[in-house]
């Protein structure tokens, strides 16, 4: 097996070994988190979920890792998932929160001699935040019952590509550096070509490998769209990629019609709330 705590600078031989390696690799965080946990600590007697909760979900990857660690270690007389952060919190406890999860490595740490790399994943958390913000207003428009696993479902949609970065970042810049050359390219085509697998089939993996809630799964699955709660994920992503550079992308009216589909809204109607989300 490859060194955990090595970057990898080749293709891994299949998706059980990708999957077993992110598995049992370290998760980084951003440097704030790891700030803000040591500070919450100090002051645990007057800390509740809530407040854990809103920090926690304001960093992809630390939302990833408390989710796979309740998922993992759920007492066996619970029979239901922990589907959110804050659930998941308040099954866990505040003292064995705080036990399972001391000084945390970051992501600053991990990459701090390839900022290049460290760029390229900021932008990813960038793009992850904007898209699980329109993914919340798509689904509060719609009156979705499941509107914060359907915010937490495109918080995560993209954190395979986060943990690449982190563990694989000139692998990483390799397709990013084709995808700019060409940006016809599709994804998935050039993930095989330098990865060897599709970084979907990679998440999902990992996704089942840490027992991840079955809803959340779903709802993260790209390849079920006749379901409303992935379309309303899938456009919110896809709506945070063609923006991420400004608002005059070609693909935004395909965006804009499809977004007012699911809405049932007009065109018209669909830009201003898109447009009204970041305002």
């Amino acid at each position: 097996m490859p060194d955990l705590h090595a970057a990898l600078t080749r293709p891994l031989r299949d998706l059980d070994a990708w999957t077993e390696h992110f598995r049992r690799a370290e998760i980084p965080v951003l440097a704030q988190t790891a700030e803000a946990i040591e500070a919450l600590r100090v002051n645990e007697d007057d800390v509740d979920a809530n407040a854990i909760g809103e920090m926690v979900s304001s960093d992809p990857l630390m939302t990833l890792k408390v989710l796979a660690y309740a998922a993992t270690h759920r007492p066996a007389r619970m029979i239901t998932d922990t589907e959110t952060v804050t659930a998941a919190l308040v099954m866990m406890g505040i003292s064995p929160f705080f036990r399972a999860f001391g000084p945390q490595p970051t992501l600053e740490e991990r990459l701090a001699e390839q900022p290049e790399a460290l760029a390229g994943l900021s932008e990813v958390m960038r793009r992850a935040h904007r898209g699980a913000t329109f993914a919340l207003a798509f689904a509060v428009h719609r009156m979705d019952p499941d509107a914060p696993l359907i915010h937490e479902a495109a918080l995560l949609h993209d954190f395979a590509e986060m943990l690449l970065w982190c563990h694989a970042p000139a692998l990483a810049l390799r397709i990013r550096d084709a995808q700019r050359a060409d940006p016809t390219l599709r994804s998935a085509a050039i993930q095989r070509e330098v990865l060897g697998i599709e970084l979907h089939d990679l998440q999902q993996a990992l996704m089942k490998a840490w027992r991840l809630p079955e809803m959340l799964r779903r709802i993260s699955d790209d390849r079920h769209t006749e379901q409303a709660n992935v379309r309303n994920v899938l456009l919110a992503v896809r709506l945070a990629r063609h923006t991420a550079a400004g608002w005059d992308n070609a693909a935004l009216p395909d965006d804009v019609a499809d977004i007012a589909t699911l809405l049932n809204l007009s065109p018209a109607a669909a830009s201003q709330l898109v447009r009204s989300v970041e305002a």
